[in-house]
């Protein structure tokens, strides 16, 4: 990852962050964006803070699967354009590690090899589709809504694009960004930017039943899956086949293969070793 190193992630334990909370259990990593009064609204710091989360779950062996969540009603109204454009009004947090690039939300996501989450049971606006959109994963409440509204505003959602425009039709993005109009979440499960739609009462079950189901399955396999279909993206058509060959031929040869094969042969649970 290019915004912190796996040097830089040694010091996690002594990070007190000023606007999300991250928490390890067993091996579901949660982030929870913790400013409900500003709507989750993101500082540059709060920004960071994200960034060297996913950092800390990319580069942990502990942690096989991601869970983002927001605290307070709204998940994420995206970007805190006082913050970003008045440096005074950004507070920092000295106990982070200094990244190394400006901070980028969509692509710190594009550079976790973990599978991912997002737990939604409120609005999603504006930047706050970076994080929804950065997930493997999205699992939203019936009553969330979802809404590009920069035009209102005389901007348009450029970063925002970059990401959306992976999950769903160019079509329905710019159909978000031109109307500014909020949309629900059945429109967006339409879309193909939600997975699943649960009510409030049984979201908690849904997420966790997911994450330990992708916590049971091979955490090689999935990072070597994940990193080959982000590879093979920038990869003429003509190469894909043999470079998937290749990956293929390379997990062959690992550990959690021999073992993957051994524990169903022997009819029992296999113990993964990632490696």
């Amino acid at each position: 990852m290019q915004f912190y190193t796996e040097e830089d992630i040694q010091t996690f334990d002594h990070v007190r962050f000023m606007y999300i909370t991250a928490t390890l259990t067993g091996q579901t990593f949660t982030i929870t964006l913790n400013r409900p009064e500003k709507r989750n609204a993101f500082t540059p710091t709060m920004a960071e803070e994200i960034i060297f989360a996913l950092a800390y779950a990319h580069y942990s062996s502990e942690v096989r699967c991601v869970v983002v969540q927001a605290a307070g009603t709204v998940f994420c109204a995206g970007a805190d354009l006082n913050a970003f454009h008045d440096p005074a009004a950004n507070r920092i947090n000295d106990t982070l590690p200094r990244i190394r690039e400006e901070a980028r939300l969509g692509d710190a996501f594009e550079a976790l090899l973990k599978p991912a989450i997002a737990k939604v049971e409120g609005p999603v606006l504006a930047g706050g589709f970076l994080i929804v959109c950065g997930c493997t994963f999205v699992i939203s409440t019936s009553n969330a809504n979802f809404s590009l509204p920069e035009v209102k505003r005389g901007i348009w959602p450029m970063q925002v694009m970059a990401s959306l425009t992976k999950v769903i039709p160019e079509r329905k993005a710019l159909e978000l960004a031109i109307t500014g109009r909020s949309y629900s979440a059945k429109e967006m499960l339409d879309f193909g930017l939600i997975n699943v739609i649960k009510e409030e009462s049984e979201i908690d079950f849904e997420v966790n039943a997911l994450a330990d189901l992708i916590c049971a399955n091979a955490p090689l396999a999935i990072q070597a899956g994940i990193s080959a279909v982000r590879q093979m993206k920038h990869m003429p058509e003509n190469e894909r086949h043999a470079f998937l060959k290749g990956q293929l031929d390379l997990l062959l040869q690992s550990e959690d293969a021999e073992e993957g094969v051994s524990a169903f042969k022997e009819k029992r649970k296999p113990i993964w070793k990632g490696k």
